[in-house]
């Protein structure tokens, strides 16, 4: 399973989910779907989410086992 730091990032940040969509060239909704791990973002989307933020990308996004 994939998850993210999306939404604690962006707090820590303090940008709205807009902010982020607006820098990554993506949808609010989006961004939305991505934190709540409803929606796995292509390795393009992810890279970009990662540099909005300066950091490498898998400090933003890691696989988690199924049975953890």
């Amino acid at each position: 399973m994939l998850v993210n730091k999306v939404r604690e990032l962006r707090a820590r940040f303090r940008w709205s989910q807009q902010d982020l969509a607006d820098a990554i060239g993506a949808t609010r909704q989006t961004v939305g779907l991505i934190e709540k791990g409803d929606y796995s973002p292509s390795i393009t989307l992810a890279l970009k989410i990662a540099a909005a933020f300066k950091l490498p990308v898998e400090e933003v996004f890691y696989l988690k086992e199924e049975d953890e």
